[in-house]
């Protein structure tokens, strides 16, 4: 979609781009008011405002939108509507060990336990034994703080794909 196209569209497309950025449908609903965008920087911009306005639950529901780390599976069946934007972002994994890719699994599920939500990471440009080390330091956080690196993580995943509406 390009940023013409996004300012044009119906309502239910914009939305439902929007919501493929991020996965939380109030933001969704509010940048789609907010259309038309000048351009792709005060898109950018606004996406920002609105995501920071947003209370913690709307946090986790973003943080369900989003494939496991490393879970090829999932990203197949439950997440086909944005798998070419997680796929992309999580190109590595692909070229991961088996054994690397097993530890992912193991502490995805350690970390969904500790912290009740999924690990977020944005995967663009690091290597899966990157993402692993990443996952096993973030082990230690407590929940309160892993909240909010997970949030940070989620918002450069989001301000990735906004970018790929035009150049920023």
């Amino acid at each position: 979609m390009d940023l013409e196209r996004l300012n044009q569209a119906d309502q239910a497309t914009a939305e439902s781009w929007f919501f493929h950025c991020l996965g939380v449908r109030q933001w969704a609903q509010s940048m789609t008011r907010r259309r038309p965008f000048a351009n792709a920087t005060s898109l950018i911009r606004d996406a920002e405002d609105m995501a920071s306005k947003l209370p913690r639950d709307a946090w986790l529901a973003a943080f369900q939108e989003h494939p496991k780390i490393g879970d090829l599976q999932s990203l197949k069946k439950r997440f086909q509507s944005t798998a070419h934007l997680a796929s992309h972002e999580q190109a590595s994994v692909h070229a991961a060990s088996e054994q690397v890719i097993a530890e992912l699994a193991a502490g995805n599920a350690a970390y969904e336990d500790k912290f009740g939500f999924i690990f977020i990471i944005c995967a663009t440009g690091k290597s899966a034994s990157e993402m692993l080390t990443s996952l096993k330091a973030r082990l230690g956080n407590p929940r309160d703080q892993e909240m909010q690196t997970a949030w940070h993580e989620q918002l450069k995943i989001t301000k990735l794909r906004l970018e790929k509406i035009g150049d920023v």
